[in-house]
């Protein structure tokens, strides 16, 4: 959730008990200092930073780790590199994977955590297995390692549904895109609840401009369309290639750019990379962060309890 999460909406997810992953993976030390001392100040509950390791991240790995996060979750590579000099600093490890190999090598470099990330995932996602068929085959490989699971869940019989499989529990992107303390753009977020099942696309060269060959999944556009219908035209001879198309502060942001809908930008947000999962189509609402947690809690329990039920009662 690069540039949606800031320390509101992290503050608020662990004061409700949930886990909040801060995306630091573009962010600059200023940014990072200033954004963790904002979070301890707001809450103690526990947190871990998120790096993408498409990138380098050496720099940002070593001052995440002068702040004492509980963990650090590695997203786009592989952690192994890095998992001694996280537990020396005293954190757990989180890597998302995409298959069982990919989930077997992270056990075996000593990986703490690994998150299940199916297609369905909003945003970048690295593979091509969805989700529901994805958790039980992490699970089977994993041992005693927890698994959690990703990608098209924005609701409490999704957190059900992935206990079921063996999941430990769930992360969520999309349904907090659209909280009251997200940082995404107030647009962007109307684009989300608006949104159906089938309103996303996963694309690998559509907006690639900033972090090229990385499949992603983003809501369909005006621009979106013109692009699927010219035939996914190159970089060069696209409908609109090189415009600007909104600003914040001095920074500005052009088409197809790999760029999310911050509450600051102004301009055509619909032009920008407006990342959601599929399960927007479940979305209908704004919520304060502490109401979605409390919702999803309470409809995995009534799904959970409904099918036990279903199964003890007495056949006719």
């Amino acid at each position: 959730m690069g540039g949606l999460v800031e320390s509101d909406l992290a503050a608020a997810v662990g004061k409700a008990g949930g886990y909040p992953i801060m995306p630091y993976s573009w962010s600059s030390s200023g940014e990072i200092e200033k954004s963790i001392r904002s979070l301890r100040a707001n809450t103690d509950a526990p947190f871990a930073v998120n790096l993408c390791l498409d990138f380098p991240q050496e720099a940002r790995l070593d001052l995440c780790l002068s702040h004492g996060p509980n963990a650090v979750h590695f997203f786009w590579g592989d952690a192994a590199p890095y998992v001694k000099d996280v537990h020396a600093a005293g954190a757990l490890v989180i890597q998302t994977v995409s298959d069982s190999k990919q989930a077997i090598k992270a056990v075996d470099a000593g990986v703490d955590i690994l998150i299940a990330q199916g297609w369905e995932a909003g945003g970048h996602v690295r593979g091509s297995v969805a989700t529901f068929a994805l958790i039980p085959a992490v699970v089977d490989v994993a041992g005693s390692v927890p698994v959690l699971a990703a990608g098209g869940i924005s609701d409490g019989r999704g957190l059900a549904a992935a206990l079921c499989l063996g999941a430990s529990g769930v992360v969520m992107g999309t349904r907090f895109a659209a909280s009251t303390e997200s940082a995404a753009h107030p647009d962007y977020i109307s684009r989300i609840v608006d949104a159906g099942h089938s309103d996303t696309v996963h694309e690998t060269e559509l907006y690639n401009i900033g972090w090229s060959n990385a499949a992603h999944r983003v809501l369909r556009s005006d621009l979106v369309d013109r692009w699927l219908a010219d035939g996914r035209p190159d970089n060069l001879t696209r409908h609109r290639a090189g415009e600007i198309v909104a600003t914040r502060g001095s920074a500005e942001f052009m088409t197809y750019q790999s760029a999310t809908p911050h509450r600051r930008m102004h301009g055509e947000i619909e032009a920008l990379s407006m990342w959601a999962g599929q399960s927007a189509g479940l979305i209908n609402s704004v919520e304060p962060a502490a109401s979605i947690i409390t919702t999803i809690i309470r409809e995995a329990h009534i799904a959970i309890g409904s099918h036990l039920h279903k199964r003890t009662e007495p056949a006719e």
